[in-house]
């Protein structure tokens, strides 16, 4: 049994066959699926499925390159979905410095309120970071983030600074980058992470692991994910399954 604890099942790439790729997912063993709700068009889409599916739960927040469109009515409303009972989490929050849409000081302006948010609500946060390590972990280190810890999701640092995320309450997630050939340094970290902080996820339709590489992803594919992180840690693929499936219900206070 697998968690899929980062998809987004409500992207139009799923448009044509949502049902069929979520049946996909339950037949391949992924019994619950976490969505992610980012933006003003996201969030009510990712909450209707988690309402629809029993075993779709929701995370809600707003994205780093969102930041720009981000309006004080938005924060009150990510504030009154957490206490919905399907959402488990907000994220994905943090910061993007790749793609030049949100000015720097407005993206952390955002994720410091949400972060702060999310200690208010007692809920764990999913934290986007590309090309931002240093300055990610210096404001999760500021806001006390270790309060609520939460999800490196998708994680692509250096075990040095996995090290600085472990020590502040937060699981390591791994997705499709660990599965290819040449991703030296994912599979690196994943070595090294304790086994009591690793989850997998997917992060669909994007980020297809080996050998799907470049095509459209889906939470199926998770068992993928699963399987390198048995090939490295020296475990069986039904050891990884039950030690990340405890690892997200304990994480997202999923009973």
């Amino acid at each position: 049994m697998l968690i899929d604890t980062h998809t987004h099942l409500d992207a139009h790439q799923f448009d044509e066959d949502r049902a069929e790729v979520i049946e996909r997912a339950r037949a391949a063993g992924v019994h619950k699926l976490v969505n992610i709700g980012f933006n003003r068009e996201t969030i009510p889409t990712t909450m209707a499925l988690a309402e629809q599916y029993e075993f779709i739960y929701a995370a809600v927040g707003w994205h780093p390159v969102d930041s720009i469109d981000m309006l004080p009515g938005d924060l009150e409303w990510i504030a009154s979905l957490c206490d919905h009972p399907k959402v488990v989490a907000i994220g994905e929050i943090g910061l993007d410095y790749h793609w030049d849409t949100s000015p720097k000081d407005v993206q952390q302006r955002v994720f410091r309120q949400q972060i702060q948010l999310a200690k208010q609500k007692r809920k764990p946060i999913v934290i986007h970071n590309r090309d931002a390590h240093e300055d990610v972990v210096r404001i999760l280190k500021e806001e006390d983030a270790k309060d609520v810890g939460g999800i490196m999701h998708c994680y692509s640092g250096s075990w040095e600074t996995a090290k600085k995320c472990l020590d502040m309450n937060f699981y390591i997630s791994f997705g499709g980058p660990v599965t290819f050939k040449n991703a030296r340094v994912p599979k690196e970290v994943l070595s090294k992470v304790p086994l009591d902080r690793i989850l997998i996820e997917t992060d669909a339709p994007y980020l297809a692991p080996h050998p799907h590489r470049g095509k459209r992803n889906e939470s199926a594919f998770v068992r993928l994910v699963a399987e390198t992180a048995a090939e490295i840690t020296g475990k069986s693929v039904a050891e990884i399954a039950k030690i990340t499936t405890e690892n997200a219900l304990k994480c997202f206070g999923i009973r």
